[in-house]
């Protein structure tokens, strides 16, 4: 597997490069849907993937792009737990030392049905039988932690603020307010966060702006680095440790599921920073890596490897000079591609297929040296 962060390691280093909790979820994603059914109809769906979901789709994007994560979640004794557990743990290297496994506990699942670049989603779970504190203990070494600021698993448990004290990077994000009361209180949270990346209804919601550029000044008063993204329009930051602002338009891509989208581009952001690149290039690569994700049916496994992140870049560079000022434009964007992609292995990790797995897939990706 490719390290981006070989030249950083030492035996001193932490253990992890991020360090997760959170519900795994079996997620069950149909995709190609003319529309939503309405009462005492039936819809088919062009396209349908199973895979993990929930906080699995952070542990699987920064796996894939090669940073050493470690999940704590509850799994089921169910078929449904066993194929969110082994599709973790053997074919996407997540360590899961600090998860557990429950007997007689229905896993998590979630429906996700994706119309017109959108998604509606139907969940079924009950809470885990062990809280994340019980669960977790003392967070392993890492070097960034990712919460979500809304998580009751956060807000009660109190492992952030431990993983902060031995020194990780706390990324912080939010959800979806269902009560849509946007409190304002809850940045009250990000008091040792490094950075947050909400996207842009929920940075003006919870700021009480009107824009997103004045959204991002808001919170760059409260964290070290502030970021807003805007679907397809790109995404802004400013990260006061360097002095950088930065705006980067998001690659022009037809997206065909956006689930986990935010979590590709969040692992991305991750990447970047524990690389020391410069803001506009952690914004432009993790615009990308979302990008690719879009562009494939299947939620966490369409997070994109670094094999798909070459690939892409060897076709950006080939039509330069013959796609316009678009084609031109995406290489000089991404120029920095070129210290990155010529170490790259051949047959590094691409994306996997998004369906229930049998052991013998296992076995033979494990024969091949990479995820396909």
């Amino acid at each position: 597997m490719y390290d981006p962060l070989a030249d950083l390691r030492s035996p001193e280093g932490p253990q992890f490069d991020v360090f997760l909790a959170g519900t795994v979820f079996l997620d069950i994603v149909f995709t190609g849907l003319p529309a939503m059914p309405a009462a005492g109809t039936e819809v088919w769906a062009e396209g349908m993937g199973s895979c993990p979901g929930g906080i699995a789709n952070l542990a699987i994007a920064t796996s894939r792009l090669g940073l050493r994560t470690s999940l704590a979640a509850a799994f089921g004794d169910d078929d449904y737990g066993d194929f969110c557990w082994r599709t973790l743990a053997e074919q996407e290297s997540v360590d899961l030392s600090r998860s557990r496994r429950f007997e007689h506990w229905h896993s998590p699942v979630t429906v996700s049905m994706a119309v017109n670049r959108d998604r509606s989603m139907v969940t079924h779970g009950h809470p885990a039988p062990m809280p994340a504190a019980e669960m977790i203990g003392c967070p392993p070494p890492s070097r960034a932690v990712i919460v979500d600021l809304s998580s009751e698993d956060h807000q009660e448990s109190g492992w952030a603020e431990l993983a902060h004290q031995n020194g990780s990077l706390i990324f912080a994000d939010v959800g979806w307010d269902p009560s849509e009361t946007w409190s304002p209180e809850l940045l009250d949270r990000l008091s040792t966060a490094h950075a947050f990346m909400p996207n842009a209804v929920e940075a003006m919601a919870y700021t009480g702006t009107e824009t997103t550029r004045d959204a991002l000044y808001a919170l760059a008063d409260r964290v070290p680095l502030a970021v807003v993204t805007d679907g397809a329009n790109g995404a802004m930051a400013i990260d006061s440790t360097t002095g950088e602002e930065a705006f980067v338009p998001a690659p022009r891509v037809t997206a065909l599921d956006p689930t986990g989208a935010g979590d590709v581009f969040g692992a991305g952001i991750v990447l970047g920073t524990l690389s020391g690149w410069p803001l506009a290039d952690r914004l432009a690569f993790a615009g990308l890596c979302a990008a690719l994700a879009v562009q494939q049916f299947g939620g966490s496994l369409a997070a994109p490897g670094w094999g798909d992140i070459a690939d892409w870049w060897h076709e950006v560079r080939a039509s330069a000079g013959t796609g316009g000022a678009y084609g031109d434009s995406l290489a000089r964007r991404y120029a920095f591609l070129d210290r990155l992609v010529p170490t790259v292995p051949v047959g590094a990790v691409h994306r996997a297929a998004a369906t229930i797995a049998r052991y013998a897939d296992l076995g033979m990706a494990t024969q091949e040296g990479a995820t396909s």
